[in-house]
């Protein structure tokens, strides 16, 4: 299924609020704030235009990486999303800032 999910499928979503199911079985609230095609990534047999998501915690998190669950509109909730974690930079340092490759 992680495979079907087209940049398509998530640009309605961008700047909602959805929830993160977290390796632990901890739900995080998170907002969704980018998406960005990556053309550079993609590879030579892929249809998909590969692409990230980037979004942030809304409230304080110790989460760094791993396996994640996300509900999406048109495939329910999607298992198996890898999150990585990347440096706050100048934004609020008490919360949480995340990125997921979709190659």
């Amino acid at each position: 299924m992680l495979q079907s999910v087209q940049i398509e499928h998530l640009q309605p979503l961008l700047g909602q609020q959805r929830t993160l199911h977290l390796p632990d079985g901890t739900a995080l609230p998170i907002q969704l704030a980018h998406l960005e095609e990556v053309p550079s990534a993609k590879m030579r047999h892929s249809e998909r235009m590969p692409f990230c998501l980037e979004f942030n915690s809304l409230e304080p998190t110790e989460f760094v990486d791993g396996l994640c669950a996300l509900e999406l509109p048109v495939f329910g909730r999607v298992e198996d999303i890898f999150v990585s974690r990347v440096p706050a930079m100048g934004r609020d340092p008490q919360l949480g800032y995340f990125c997921i490759s979709f190659n």
